[in-house]
């Protein structure tokens, strides 16, 4: 099903990038995107959130341990409804519309848990704010990607993984020095932060395209793109392809298994699996236990995980525009399944008791090994390549199939990870090992290289 990446593609690829050299004129793009990240600093700090606060909430609200986990994974059920129904909303009310919603449920559950007595209001509390992670997961890299000259799509819509990171990490530090209630507080100035700059910044050019209002789309990529740029030749090839799709039958979700969109889909939805397959959750939230059980203390390597993590993503945004997203993600790959090999090492002589004195070492290099990779690449990438390969007619429906997976393989690796454990500590990194392993297969054989393409030609090459 593999197609030769270097085909011709159906769009034409002579755009004027002048106006791509100008760094005056980017001064828009960079203003949207920050805006659009808010949404993904909301998102890091729902996700964060409760690692820090789980004795002082349990203390204060007298919940068991059991409540205290419902509370913490009822997120990812939230988030599955948000990711189901992000598509459809960024499709009716636009981007900027599902973001302002997603900010209003945000705003309303990070309240909800700051008044909160009991379990209830607490659960829908956090229920509101995975549901706006689920609608923020989904619309942020599509929004970025939709605004973004192609040079500088890459690196931006990376930014939506670094602010995530970076959120986390600050609610990690931030949440053991102040009380969990004020902490919710802090939850609400990324999304009162995105709502007030929605009001400066343009809508998606494409979804005006795309919705019949071409009065509003050639004004929004004229502020886009700057006053001086020529526009022509970018708004022609956007409305070309626009007017192609619109001679092709409404799509339904049914519609994204036929053949001339397979592809795409099995591209964005198989990139998913392979990232959330891998293991990043079950490491991601018991990473101090699992340095704890190799005898290295899990403080300290919490800390010293969450800031290679921010070095290394920040690093993966510039760079992704530069080296290209394949080579990036098989580099990615290939470190996993050498993180995991060397983790599992670690835990297999402590099984059998052999070299004790390096097993923390293994440990923890085999964690870190693992952490720089998934930022490398197989962490922001993804949501990069997700944005760029399904078609608008479709970007909906597939990009919410695309972001339920993910969100459902989020859920399925935390909540199976210390079953895992408990049952072979070394056999839990080799499962990972092989599913990593067979992500470089998929790399390899199903995705595309994207760099230096318009959002039409990518399209046009893989659906062509």
């Amino acid at each position: 099903m593999a197609q030769d990446d270097t085909q011709t593609p159906l769009v034409a690829q002579t755009i004027d990038e002048k106006h791509e050299s100008n760094k005056s004129s980017n001064f828009m793009v960079y203003l949207t995107t920050f805006v659009a990240v808010c949404g993904s600093f909301a998102f890091g700090s729902c996700a964060g959130y409760s690692s820090p606060t789980q004795a002082s909430i349990t203390q204060d609200l007298n919940l068991s341990l059991g409540e205290y986990s419902l509370f913490g994974s009822i997120l990812t059920f939230g988030a599955m409804i948000g990711a189901i129904t992000s598509g459809p909303i960024a499709d009716f009310v636009g981007r900027k519309g599902a973001l302002r919603l997603s900010s209003v449920f945000c705003l309303a559950g990070w309240l909800a848990i700051y008044f909160a007595e009991g379990l209830v209001v607490l659960d829908m509390g956090r229920l509101a704010t995975g549901y706006a992670m689920g609608v923020f997961s989904y619309v942020v890299p599509v929004f970025i990607a939709e605004i973004a000259p192609k040079n500088l799509r890459g690196m931006l819509t990376a930014a939506n993984q670094l602010m995530i990171c970076a959120a986390v990490s600050f609610s990690f530090v931030i949440g053991t020095m102040i009380q969990w209630r004020i902490l919710a507080v802090i939850g609400m100035v990324p999304c009162l932060v995105l709502v007030t700059g929605l009001f400066f910044v343009p809508e998606s050019p494409r979804w005006l395209a795309k919705t019949g209002k071409h009065k509003e789309f050639h004004v929004a990529l004229r502020k886009l793109r700057g006053k001086d740029a020529d526009i022509s030749e970018e708004a022609d090839e956007i409305q070309d392809y626009i007017e192609t799709l619109e001679k092709l039958p409404k799509t339904k979700l049914l519609d994204l298994f036929q053949r001339r969109y397979s592809r795409s889909v099995i591209i964005g939805v198989g990139l998913m699996v392979c990232q959330q397959f891998g293991g990043i959750n079950g490491i991601c939230f018991y990473t101090s236990s699992i340095f704890e059980s190799a005898g290295f203390p899990g403080d300290l390597g919490t800390i010293i995980y969450a800031s290679v993590q921010i070095v290394v993503t920040a690093l993966n945004a510039l760079f992704l525009d530069k080296a290209g997203r394949k080579p990036l993600l098989l580099v990615s790959a290939t470190g996993l399944v050498f993180g995991c090999l060397t983790t599992a090492l670690s835990f297999y002589l402590k099984a059998y008791e052999i070299g004790l004195s390096a097993v923390p070492t293994l440990a923890v290099t085999g964690i870190l090994l693992y952490i720089v990779s998934f930022s490398a690449g197989m962490g922001a990438i993804p949501w990069v390549i997700m944005s760029e390969v399904f078609p608008i007619n479709i970007k909906g429906a597939a990009g919410s199939l695309a972001t339920l997976v993910n969100w459902f393989g989020a859920w399925a690796i935390s909540f199976t990870f210390n079953f895992l454990l408990s049952w072979s500590s070394y056999g839990t990194f080799i499962i990972y090992t092989a599913i990593n392993a067979g992500a470089i297969v998929f790399v390899m054989k199903m995705v595309p290289e994207t760099k230096g393409r318009t959002l039409e030609q990518i399209q046009a090459a893989i659906n062509g």
